[in-house]
């Protein structure tokens, strides 16, 4: 072998899996999971059927569901889809810092206790569930749970120390409970009507029924200048093609999440 001069005889041969270069790597797959310690975590993941004597709770897969069809409609230019990420990203956020501050709070009040060391509680066997969302503010959503869930178990431990009344833990844990249902109702309130900027600007027919039923789109959403900062790149989808995209019922939504949770997969 000749280390000194470069052979023009040479050939470098490929192995068998290196012989399709032009192809490139195949598609990209991974796994998230959301794993939660409290009971109170765990049904906002699963949301509530609703009934005469009770209205449904929107959960985390609900939540997810409606999201998909919003972001599949910013991808088409739908200025009311781009609204309603704006809210969505606003309504998770309020909440997030809520939660927050609280568990801060909370954190405070047992560094003050003297001379006692407290470890917050853990579950002795936390639920695990796989997700498969199809936009990153279904896994905002997971992420604003599995904060609830550490502060849950926060509360059921300094009320078990003697920190907290029951009273005052009731209270903060529906209060906060509270505001994540919200947060994830609020792509409720959007609905597919295959519009687009320039729908919008012409006043056609499907813009005046959505502005009767979502409102006016904000000028800055209009025009851009203000969007979610987690947005889909936008892609025109064939006419055809988006007439399949439609919301599910409201109802509809909480059999969905209990089926999905029991399989231990979510997938939307």
């Amino acid at each position: 072998m000749n280390f000194g001069k470069s052979d023009p005889e040479q050939k470098t041969e490929l192995r068998p899996e290196e012989t399709n270069v032009d192809a490139g790597p195949g598609a990209l797959r991974g796994q998230a999971w959301l794993t939660v310690q409290t009971r109170q975590a765990q049904r906002l993941i699963r949301g509530r059927n609703g009934n005469a004597d009770k209205p449904a709770i929107i959960g985390l897969v609900g939540f997810a569901d409606r999201l998909r069809v919003i972001w599949q409609a910013a991808r088409s230019d739908d200025p009311y889809a781009d609204w309603w990420l704006v809210k969505v990203h606003e309504a998770l956020e309020r909440v997030r810092d809520l939660v927050k501050n609280e568990q801060a709070a909370l954190d405070a009040q047992l560094d003050q206790l003297t001379a006692l060391e407290v470890a917050v509680a853990e579950s002795m066997k936390p639920f695990r569930i796989a997700l498969q969302f199809a936009n990153p503010y279904a896994y905002r959503g997971a992420q604003l749970i599995a904060e609830y869930d550490r502060f849950v178990c926060t509360l059921l431990t300094a009320h078990h120390v003697g920190v907290l009344t029951g009273a005052a833990m009731e209270g903060l844990l529906n209060a906060c409970a509270r505001k994540i249902r919200g947060a994830f109702a609020v792509p409720q309130g959007y609905h597919f009507l295959n519009v687009d900027r320039a729908a919008v600007q012409q006043g056609t027919a499907n813009a005046s029924r959505a502005r009767q039923i979502m409102g006016e789109v904000p000028e800055d959403v209009l025009n851009g200048a203000r969007q979610a900062p987690l947005a889909p790149r936008k892609i025109r989808f064939p006419e055809e093609a988006a007439k399949h995209i439609r919301l599910k019922p409201v109802d509809s939504a909480p059999k969905a999440a209990t089926a999905a949770v029991n399989s231990d997969v979510v997938s939307t």
